[in-house]
């Protein structure tokens, strides 16, 4: 029980990561989006 505590503590104390999944997320969409412009520029 204690170790699970701890976790619940290390999530709220790093909220950095959050953020840094979110902008891994966004960036993995705009590239998604993009990916027909680019497969249309190569072939």
């Amino acid at each position: 029980m204690e170790f699970k505590r701890k976790f619940g503590r290390k999530k709220e104390s790093k909220p950095t990561k959050g953020l840094f999944l979110i902008l891994l997320l966004v960036i993995a969409i705009i590239l998604w989006f993009k990916m027909d412009a680019i497969l249309d520029a190569l072939f």
